[in-house]
């Protein structure tokens, strides 16, 4: 364990990247996805492996070769400037939705201003009428990147505790 790794990770630093991720819930929520969008780097990875049902303990049940989606800050720039035209039917009308973002730790890397950041998360969603509520749930981990100044996503692995995923589509940002 190398303590000047360590040393970097002080309570306002925690804040900071913890404001920056509830920062990204309320963009997401409130349908400002201009504003996410430039939370993220340029050179962002963005995905979700599928998770396998194995038998054993300590088994590890993420696909490495396999996801729900593998994108790119290019390719979600695609998916969220098409919610605002009238060709999203999937979103209209638009859904309700939640993310809660906790239990986030933060952890210095070899380089300087990027860290490894974990947190949990939980998603709901309601559409129209309905009394149905979707939700999905699990781990993300990142790295926050400072990018003139800027804490930013560079990289996203979303790890649903769910093998199967129930919500209508995937066409929500976790």
């Amino acid at each position: 364990m190398n303590l000047d790794i360590e040393r970097k990770v002080t309570p306002e630093l925690h804040l900071e990247i913890t404001t920056l991720l509830n920062r990204e819930a309320y963009f997401l929520d409130n349908r400002k996805y201009k504003e996410w969008l430039e939370l993220l780097t340029d050179d962002l990875v963005y995905r979700m492996p599928l998770r396998e049902t194995v038998e054993g303990v300590g088994v590890d049940d993420i696909s490495k070769d396999m996801a729900f989606f593998e994108e790119t800050k290019v390719s979600l720039t695609t998916r969220a400037n098409r919610l605002y035209t009238k060709s999203a039917w999937v979103e209209n009308p638009a859904t309700r939705q939640r993310h809660f973002i906790t239990n986030v730790t933060v952890e210095g890397t070899e380089k300087e201003d990027e860290f490894k950041v974990r947190s949990y998360f939980l998603f709901m969603r309601s559409r129209a009428s309905t009394t149905d509520i979707e939700q999905m749930f699990g781990e993300r981990n990142d790295i926050i990147r400072k990018v003139n100044g800027v804490w930013k996503i560079s990289s996203r692995t979303i790890f649903p505790d769910q093998s199967v995923i129930t919500t209508m589509n995937m066409s929500m940002f976790l």
